[in-house]
C-alpha cells in the first residue's frame, strides 16, 4: 500500500533529518537554518501519520498537501544549507534525492487520492 511506503520513508528521512541538525549544531555550530530544516524535515512523517487518523476523504488529502508543502519547504532548506557551504557536496547528494523522492511519492498520493474523491 503506498501510504505505508510513504510512511516508512518519511520517518527515515525524519531521523536522518535529526542526525543532521545534530552534526550542523555541533560540528558547524549553525543554529538558525538548521532549526528550520529539523521543524519541517520532521514535520512530514509527523502529517502523514495524522493523515493515516483522517476523518474523511478530504481530510486525508488535506493533511496530506500539508506534509508535501512541508516536504518542499526541507528541499529548500537543504538547498540553501548547501549552497551557503554548511553542508558538503557529499552530504547533500546523500539527502536531497530524499526529500525529492517523498514529494514526488507524495504528489501521486494526493493526485490518486483526488481522483478516487471524485470518481
Amino acid at each position: 500500500m503506498r501510504e505505508s511506503a510513504v510512511r516508512d520513508k518519511s520517518f527515515a528521512f525524519a531521523l536522518r533529518v535529526v542526525k543532521l541538525y545534530q552534526f550542523l549544531v555541533e560540528q558547524k555550530k549553525e543554529f538558525v537554518l538548521s532549526k528550520q530544516l529539523l521543524r519541517s524535515g520532521t514535520a512530514i512523517g509527523a502529517l502523514v501519520r495524522e493523515a493515516e487518523q483522517a476523518e474523511s476523504k478530504p481530510d486525508f488529502i488535506h493533511k496530506m498537501a500539508i506534509a508535501l508543502k512541508e516536504a518542499n519547504e526541507t528541499a529548500y532548506w537543504l538547498e540553501l544549507l548547501h549552497q551557503s557551504g554548511y553542508i558538503d557536496e557529499k552530504g547533500f547528494e546523500s539527502i536531497h534525492p530524499d526529500s525529492i523522492e517523498l514529494l514526488k511519492l507524495l504528489t501521486s498520493i494526493i493526485k490518486s487520492s483526488k481522483a478516487a474523491n471524485n470518481g
